[in-house]
């Protein structure tokens, strides 16, 4: 009969009701030692070093060991040189070197220690038995430590570190437990000898373990969090080490020989041992003599003993310190023959075998605190201390411990590698990875959004409260700038690529091309860490930019996961080079021209992110997809500016971005639904198709339009298996209502009703949150791009893909523009967007009422795109004037037009009429380029009562410049003054003021 775990037990083990917090390093060690004052004669300072250069020596160590700040060292030959320099320059610490034939070092010190008590003092002197003699004959009043030079240049390192240790071992243990060892010894000495090779050994540990460190920055800071070493010269000193710091102390290392109460006792070590052996049965304790009958009372108390007379000392007690304190490989043992299984070299390799380690053996290292001790001597704190509190005796069985290990390793490398860029590492690379880099460039624009969204998951700690519906960011490795730079040169690809040639034309150019070849190993890495669909985005240098977003100009491919690695690779280098070929589209270079950007100047990032979502048959797609912003310009009823506003669908979020209708609620007024008001709205103006994935694409050649191979599908495609039922609302025809929830038969209706108004998930609470934090981390109004996955009805993820600012320009008008007489304008709204006022427009384009035909909205596009280049030729600007919605990628809901094509509209409006009514495109990224470029934006729907005006007869019966079947350009002498009141959300268009003949 298997024994069973108390539940109590598993319960308070439970590590998902356990939250790490990251170790914030950059606390630690925060004094330094900077400056040292050495007192000594230039013949002394020579001996230090074989030519004198102390300076360069000490730089030197500090740089083989990854140190950074060494100190400056400034040399003087007697006292009063000395208190000059103290009193006109700081010093953190003084060392003086005494001559023999000069006394008064001892007075200069207890001179230097009155007036400065807060710099540390330190006497080196050359090893002999006269100079121990002197020693003991001197006032040491004004000395902190003695040191014996014997010819070690790394001795001078150990003083420094010791002091400094000294320094800040108080707050860094309290900050985040970092642990000591301590080294109980009077002999001058031997501990000027032990003190080196200790700090040599420690320093050179942590360099090996901060290599676990994700990037460059961070390995310097983790060196931080390496273990203090105390130095105690007595058994008093020794037991306040240990009351203080005994619960973050890796080991102990101890001479037999010491004063106890100011008298020399030859077994002070013995009582030192039993002492705190009573305190903690598992704390390794070494013993270092140079008389071997002390050898037993080491077995008396479980210790290591290495005899001092040994001419491999210094190498055995390397490997004791190594074997016992927690350093170098973690080797599993056999309890009972004693015997290595196998050893593990660090947190991956654990992880990995933590399954594999017998019961007794894993019973025996956890009894005995080596599982925190390995976690401890790498600064991983909070591992350490989470293991260091499980009493093992509780567990009935090995395999409950087991798992709590395994789980809390998976949780701290999610926690590290969350909000983190990490240098991407082949050996390195896994599941539980989530943002790296590959190349030393720029991460571009969308890159960085990305890296700053995984640092906002992992500070503001209320975004994941809810255990079922975590808050976090999709598996990203972001291919740098450089990367980029050298496909293009490598390629000969820029003579192509600026070229006048057809879009297609370049795409087959740049896929005919070859990127670096080392990148085929990391994309086989990156393929075994995910099992979902890749995305491949554009994120340029200029894109997302805090004020000049190139939203939505480049392209973004997926590809379908497939078993073919070689396959995947094919695939996603295909999907890489479309992207790099998209800097150089027509349209691109258009956006270019229109932002006054040049083309050559703009390099280009490619993010790879898993896809959010699940495989429902041959399709891939997410549950929700939306875009929210902190600002609301759109408020009805009770909302405000700045409760946000949220636009979401279901399916993959290409249906928002091309401007579809989605559902648009206010995160704090999620029941407040305008088109779920009516039946008549919830059945015309909600989504109706949804976006997914083909599985089966990967035949499919790459296109120039990057949404190939993804399939607008109806709703019906959904009902057959997939979250449908989560989001949807069903239509009952026979009684005319719609019924929250999924149900058999009857039309379904879009509503996220479950989740936004019976609480199935913390939805708009979430929203809220992001964007709250989101526009408080960027100190302007934000946009963020996101997706949730529905895995089953009490289990759902929620992704941020994206964070970008949104820009707004500053309020110049203060007049109120209710008073402005309607007769002297051409449009007013009460709907507008943007701030500021504009007098250099003196052209007006409109799509006319009477001539409109939905049908026709692809040729009304492509005339205002000729009509748009004529303006951007003359570098002037107009106001445009159409029904519908401007930018949508269906030509039934408005004039299907990209930004390049209306780049010189100073306002776009979008006109309601009586049978054509659309609601206006917030939500997309077209929309988002508008209001960076600071386009007014007016919403006029003149057949409904106090919403808008617009004079189009007096256009009319104006003389067009330019006109169509379906447009007109009306050209005025005199300038059309724009007014746009954002605060106020209100814009008008002035007739022009005839000019005085």
């Amino acid at each position: 009969m298997k024994l069973k775990t108390p539940g109590s037990v598993v319960k308070a083990h439970d590590i998902n009701r356990f939250r790490f917090r990251d170790t914030p390093f950059v606390k630690l060690m925060n004094k330094r030692i900077y400056n040292i004052l050495m007192v000594a004669s230039r013949y002394d300072m020579f001996i230090l070093e074989d030519d004198g250069r102390v300076d360069e020596q000490i730089f030197n160590e500090y740089t083989s060991l990854n140190l950074r700040y060494p100190p400056r060292f400034t040399q003087v030959g007697n006292s009063k040189e000395a208190l000059a320099e103290l009193k006109q320059n700081h010093y953190e610490l003084i060392i003086c070197m005494p001559n023999m034939d000069n006394s008064d070092t001892f007075d200069l010190a207890k001179q230097m220690k009155a007036r400065y008590p807060d710099i540390p003092v330190v006497l080196l002197t050359p090893f002999s038995k006269a100079v121990t003699q002197s020693l003991g004959k001197s006032d040491l009043s004004g000395i902190d430590y003695v040191f014996s030079w014997l010819g070690d240049t790394d001795l001078l390192l150990a003083i420094i570190k010791i002091i400094e240790d000294r320094m800040n071992v108080e707050h860094d243990v309290k900050t985040v437990g970092v642990q000591t060892v301590m080294l109980v010894e009077d002999s001058v000495r031997f501990y000027s000898s032990a003190l080196p090779l200790l700090y040599k050994f420690v320093l050179s540990e942590s360099k090996e373990f901060s290599k676990e460190a994700l990037n460059d920055h961070l390995r310097m800071l983790r060196m931080r969090g390496r273990p203090k070493i105390l130095l105690a010269r007595d058994y008093e000193e020794a037991v306040t080490y240990y009351k203080k710091y005994g619960d973050n102390m890796l080991g102990v290392i101890s001479d037999m020989s010491f004063n106890v109460d100011g008298e020399k006792d030859k077994v002070a070590g013995k009582r030192l041992g039993e002492w705190i052996r009573k305190k903690d049965r598992s704390i390794p304790i070494i013993y270092t003599s140079s008389e071997s009958d002390n050898r037993q009372y080491a077995a008396a108390v479980d210790a290591v003993f290495i005899d001092k007379n040994s001419k491999t000392f210094p190498q055995d007690l390397r490997r004791a310190i190594k074997e016992n304190l927690g350093f170098g490989d973690f080797i599993i043992t056999d309890p009972n023959t004693k015997q290595e299984i196998f050893r593990i070299k660090n947190l991956k390799e654990l992880q990995m075998n933590i399954r594999n380690i017998p019961d007794d053996a894993l019973y025996y290292h956890l009894s005995r605190n080596h599982f925190s001790r390995f976690f401890y001597s790498r600064a991983m704190f909070p591992v350490a201390e989470m293991l260091k509190k499980i009493d093992v005796s509780e567990y009935a069985n090995m395999h409950d411990a087991r798992e709590l290990i395994y789980a809390t390793i998976v949780q701290y490398r999610r926690m590290k590698n969350t909000g983190v860029v990490a240098v991407f590492e082949k050996d390195r690379f896994d599941q539980y990875s989530n943002f790296a880099r590959i190349g030393e460039g720029s991460l571009g624009g969308k890159g960085r959004g990305l890296a700053f969204i995984g640092y906002m998951v992992k500070t503001h700690l209320e975004l994941n409260n809810n255990h079922n519906f975590p808050v976090t960011t999709p598996k990203t490795v972001v291919l740098c700038t450089d990367i980029f730079d050298e496909f293009m040169e490598a390629n000969n690809l820029y003579p192509v690529a600026l070229s006048e040639l057809e879009d297609e034309m370049i795409l087959k150019h740049f896929l005919a091309a070859k990127l670096p070849k080392r990148l085929v190993s990391d994309f086989l890495v990156f393929f075994e860490a995910i099992e979902t669909p890749i995305a491949i985005r554009s994120s340029s240098l200029l894109e997302d930019s805090q004020y000049q977003p190139f939203a939505g100009i480049y392209s973004t491919y997926m590809i379908p996961y497939v078993n073919d690695k070689y396959e995947m690779v094919r695939l996603l280098s295909n999907a890489i080079k479309a992207v790099y070929a998209s800097v150089f589209y027509k349209d691109s270079k258009a956006y270019m021209a229109a932002t006054q950007n040049l083309i050559d100047q703009e390099k280009m990032a490619i993010v790879l992110q898993e896809v959010v979502g699940s495989q429902y048959g041959n399709l891939f797609y997410p549950a929700i997809s939306g875009v929210a912003r902190s600002l609301n310009y759109y408020p009805i009823g009770n909302e405000k500016p700045e409760d946000g506003i949220v636009n979401m669908a279901f399916g993959l979020g290409k249906y928002i971005v091309d401007g579809n209708t989605g559902l648009r609620f206010s995160p704090l007024h999620a029941s407040n639904i305008l088109q779920l008001s009516s039946l008549d709205l919830a059945l015309s103006d909600t989504q109706t198709r949804f976006y997914a994935l083909d599985l089966h694409s990967e035949i499919k050649d790459f296109m120039v339009d990057d949404g190939f191979n993804l399939l607008k599908l109806r709703l019906k495609e959904a009902e057959k298996e997939g979250p449908l039922r989560y989001v949807a609302s069903t239509y009952d025809p026979q009684d005319q209502l719609i019924r929250d929830g999924y149900y058999e038969g009857g039309r379904k209706i879009i509503s996220f009703a479950n989740i936004l108004q019976h609480g199935m998930f913390p939805m708009s609470e979430i929203l809220d949150k992001i964007l709250r934090a989101g526009q408080k981390e960027m100190g302007r109004p934000v946009e963020i791009e996101f997706a949730v996955d529905i895995t089953e009805q009490q289990f759902a993820s929620f992704y941020v893909l994206q964070i970008r600012p949104i820009v707004d320009n500053k309020e110049v008008v203060h007049e109120n523009l209710d008073e402005v007489a309607q007769a002297n304008t051409i449009l007013f709204s009460k709907n507008a967007l943007g701030n500021g006022i504009s007098n250099d427009v003196h052209d007006v384009v409109y799509v006319k009422t009477t001539a409109f035909n939905a049908s026709k909205n692809s040729l009304i596009a492509r005339e205002i795109e000729s009509l748009n280049s004529r303006f951007a030729a003359d570098g002037t600007n107009y106001v445009l004037v159409g029904p519908g919605r401007w930018g949508s990628s269906d030509p039934w809901l408005g004039v299907p037009v990209k930004w390049p094509h209306i780049s010189q509209a100073r306002v776009i409006v979008e006109s309601g009429m009586e049978n054509y009514r659309i609601e206006p495109s917030q939500g997309t990224h077209f929309f988002q380029n508008l209001t960076s470029f600071g386009v007014g934006y007016f919403t006029v729907n003149p057949f409904a009562e106090n919403d808008g005006f617009f004079d189009e007869e007096f256009l009319n019966a104006q003389s067009a410049v330019y006109e169509t079947e379906f447009i007109r350009q009306v050209h005025f002498e005199q300038p059309v003054i724009i007014k746009i009141n954002g605060k106020k959300r209100m814009g008008v268009v002035m007739k022009p003021i005839p000019s005085k003949e």
